[in-house]
């Protein structure tokens, strides 16, 4: 458990870069929203790449203009299988509480360096690849996720692995 404390810290502290949060454009954004097929696992492990489970960092279009967007935490609830091969499937966090019943709330974590809290954008699912995944952010409480990926079966099919 410490251990896990430990290389949550140091991967939050290593990854840090000075664009995150701030809005770039891109001519064809990695990230893409899918609506089915998405299998769910709670399998975080903290060894550098991205697990279902774990909060990480992308670059998430914005929904009113793909080709532009910034670097959010993303909670990684699974993976589907597209075209271009398996894909992590997740939904992006904000810090802005909406008051809105597509937003669940689950709580600080170190993917936030100010320790405000996050809500889950449960009504939009996205599709990463493992390369556009900018690091790796902490493990989110199996309750939270379970509170996440419950509410998100509501916009989207979602099936249990």
């Amino acid at each position: 458990m410490l251990l896990d404390l430990v290389r949550q810290v140091q991967a939050s502290q290593r990854e840090r870069d000075r664009i995150a949060g701030k809005t770039t454009r891109r001519e064809v954004p990695p990230t893409e929203p899918v609506e089915r097929g998405v299998r769910i696992a709670y399998t975080p492990d903290m060894d550098g790449d991205a697990d279902p489970g774990e909060v990480v960092w992308a670059w998430v279009p914005y929904e009113e203009d793909p080709n532009r967007g910034k670097d959010r935490p993303v909670v990684v609830i699974g993976r589907a299988s597209t075209d271009r091969g398996p894909r992590l499937a997740g939904i992006a966090l904000t810090s802005k509480d909406k008051r809105r019943d597509d937003h669940v709330p689950v709580g600080t974590g170190s993917w936030d360096p100010k320790r405000r809290d996050s809500w889950a954008k449960v009504d939009r699912l996205l599709l990463l690849d493992d390369d556009d995944v900018r690091r790796e952010g902490a493990v989110l409480a199996k309750n939270r996720f379970d509170d996440v990926v419950g509410n998100a079966a509501r916009y989207h099919d979602l099936v249990r692995a």
